[in-house]
């Protein structure tokens, strides 16, 4: 959800913003055009690659703690018993308790009851970095080619302000369903990814007027 929701805010935001600053460069239509499917391209390899990179790394830590909860559990398997028992006190079950379910999940799964109760690791919570590349990868080019398409029909002389509006309204439709499913105010979602939204492609129009020449 983080991977696909970071994904497509950033094809939008990212896209718009840079078709609006060659834009404001007084930059051809077809020149435009290109500038924001480089984007697209370039945009959506980096995430994929970025999201891949940074989950890998989260995927080796959370194997290297197994190997060496592995190992611990070799060499003290009661002191590991002992830990997992701590665990379990400290939440609030009775150390009577405590030591029976430490002793019949250890018996059952050892290293998965360390790995989930001791390191916070669990199979529906484990780091995928294909996944999670792909996710980003592909909420990124869809992100990215709602500007496109507005870029496509737009006229000339409104592009600059079709682009802005219809991005406007993506990012706002983006953040109200970000939160409603992450179970905050919709407004409130809507309104933060607008006004950085609206920023950023401002600030990239100013650029593009300040410093551009004619493509």
């Amino acid at each position: 959800m983080r991977a696909a929701v970071l994904g497509a805010n950033d094809g939008i935001v990212s896209t718009a913003s840079l078709v609006l600053g060659v834009a404001a460069a007084q930059a051809t239509h077809h020149a435009i055009l290109v500038a924001g499917i480089a984007g697209l391209v370039a945009g959506t390899m980096s995430m994929a690659a970025g999201e891949y990179v940074s989950v890998r790394s989260q995927a080796d830590s959370e194997e290297a703690a197994l190997n060496l909860e592995r190992q611990e559990l070799q060499a003290d398997d009661e002191g590991e018993r002992r830990e997992l028992t701590a665990i379990y006190i400290n939440r609030g079950i009775e150390p009577a308790l405590a030591r029976q379910v430490a002793q019949q999940l250890m018996a059952h799964d050892a290293l998965g009851a360390h790995a989930r109760d001791e390191l916070g690791i669990s199979e529906q919570l484990k780091a995928r970095p294909l996944q999670a590349a792909l996710a980003s990868a592909t909420s990124f080019a869809t992100g990215s080619a709602m500007p496109l398409i507005a870029v496509a029909l737009a006229p000339v002389d409104r592009l600059i302000p079709v682009v802005a509006v219809s991005s406007l309204l993506f990012l706002a439709v983006l953040g109200a369903l970000a939160a409603r499913a992450g179970g905050a105010p919709i407004g409130i979602g809507a309104g933060r990814v607008t006004f950085w939204g609206a920023l950023a492609m401002a600030l990239t129009a100013a650029v593009g007027t300040l410093f551009g020449t004619p493509v």
